[in-house]
């Protein structure tokens, strides 16, 4: 009995330390990402001071990042010379007469030694402002990303704080391992501003989504109706980086017309679903064989036919510079989506199925990020096949458990 009571005593102690420990961590991010905030606006902002004007250079056209067309309002084209660049944004209208691939830049520096870059000399002090404003968010990208990926990763610490009871040791791990992995790729891969859109704003987007996305996953593999309302806010945050991107169209349509709905019908499906033993868990089903047959013929037709329409259009992108590379690019994105839509009607239908799907979906969206230079979505991707493994495994325990049970589609 005495040893009993020393074993419950040492656990409770046990749970004690752990909630301090995540308390701490909690307060280290929180406090990180403010720290980080803070000083990434205080360089932004900061007085540029006395501006001098130090010589003119010739810098050259690098003319093998270019590719505009009459898509594009403003183009962003790049002056080099040696370490040093300038960029100057020109009107399609204005980008068309550029007649050489050299141009003189006037150089001023900084009190502080930071030098910008002007194609004029007479410039004003509204421009040198903006421009030091720009420089500083360059140099400073690597902090701002530091502090919204704390940012992130305390939301996600919190969430395991505060919801402790509905996740095992297993489910932590993994959910914060993939978190903490995300944090350091976007540090050490920070992501270029894109289509005008600063890389700071795209970086953010890609962390959001890797949250999201994994948090629904693990409420998939745990058969929780819960995972729609967070699968919800990932559809939203991935049609606000197709149209800020101005990429992957036929994920966006997808998204928009199909993955929104299918959210909320299935949410109200798994509902009427829940376990006869434990509520929290919604019955589950597999497939015979004649139906994959029949959704793979599907997959088949749908990414055809979608990947010829989508590949007929001139859609502008700083993505691809390769005519051949975009069009393997909107191909697989129309594989991709209709893989996809395959698997929205098996998670409705709560078929194990909708695992395999994510297999594919995840193995194809892999080709695209690694394609885009995207490797902070890889983690994501990363956490897909984990957890679709585990997903998988529970789902199939599941079945096997219940296999006498007659479970209806509706």
């Amino acid at each position: 009995m005495r040893r009993m009571i020393d074993f419950f005593k040492s656990s409770i102690e046990s749970k004690k330390s752990v909630k301090w420990i995540e308390l701490v961590a909690l307060c280290l991010l929180f406090l990180c990402s403010i720290f980080s905030f803070g000083t990434g606006m205080t360089k932004i902002h900061s007085n540029a001071g006395q501006i001098t004007f130090v010589e003119s250079i010739e810098m050259v056209r690098n003319v093998e990042e270019e590719d505009f067309d009459e898509d594009y309002t403003v183009c962003d084209v790049e002056y080099t010379n040696g370490t040093q660049s300038m960029i100057i944004s020109y009107s399609y209208d204005d980008y068309l007469q550029l007649d050489g691939n050299t141009i003189n830049a006037y150089v001023f520096e900084t009190e502080n030694g930071t030098k910008l870059y002007f194609d004029h000399k007479d410039v004003s002090t509204q421009e040198i402002r903006e421009s030091y404003k720009q420089k500083m968010a360059n140099d400073t990208m690597a902090i701002f990303n530091l502090g919204t990926s704390t940012l992130i990763l305390f939301i996600s610490v919190l969430v395991m704080f505060l919801f402790a009871k509905q996740f095992t040791t297993y489910e932590k791990v993994w959910f914060l391992s993939i978190m903490v992995l995300a944090t350091i790729f976007s540090v050490i891969f920070p992501e270029e501003s894109a289509n005008g859109v600063n890389g700071i704003v795209i970086m953010l987007l890609y962390l959001l989504d890797t949250f999201l996305n994994i948090l629904c996953e693990l409420l998939i593999s745990k058969q929780s109706r819960y995972n729609f309302l967070v699968s919800v806010l990932v559809e939203i945050v991935e049609i606000v980086m197709c149209i800020v991107l101005m990429y992957r169209f036929a994920t966006m349509v997808t998204t928009l017309f199909f993955w929104l709905p299918i959210d909320i019908l299935s949410f109200v499906n798994w509902t009427k679903h829940k376990d006869d033993q434990e509520d929290q868990l919604t019955a589950v089903r597999s497939l015979k064989g004649y139906q994959e047959v029949l959704v793979i013929l599907a997959i088949v037709v749908w990414t055809v036919v979608v990947g010829y329409f989508l590949s007929g259009l001139d859609i502008a992108t700083d993505f691809y510079h390769n005519k051949t590379l975009e069009t393997a690019v909107i191909y697989i994105d129309a594989c991709a989506s209709a893989v996809g839509v395959a698997n929205g009607l098996f998670i409705f239908f709560r078929m194990r199925e909708q695992w395999i799907a994510w297999y594919i979906c995840a193995f194809l969206e892999s080709i695209i990020n690694i394609i885009s230079g995207q490797y902070v979505l890889l983690i994501l991707k990363l956490g897909y096949f984990t957890n679709t493994t585990y997903g998988y495994i529970k789902w199939s325990r599941y079945i096997k458990s219940h296999k006498e049970e007659k479970l209806t589609l509706f």
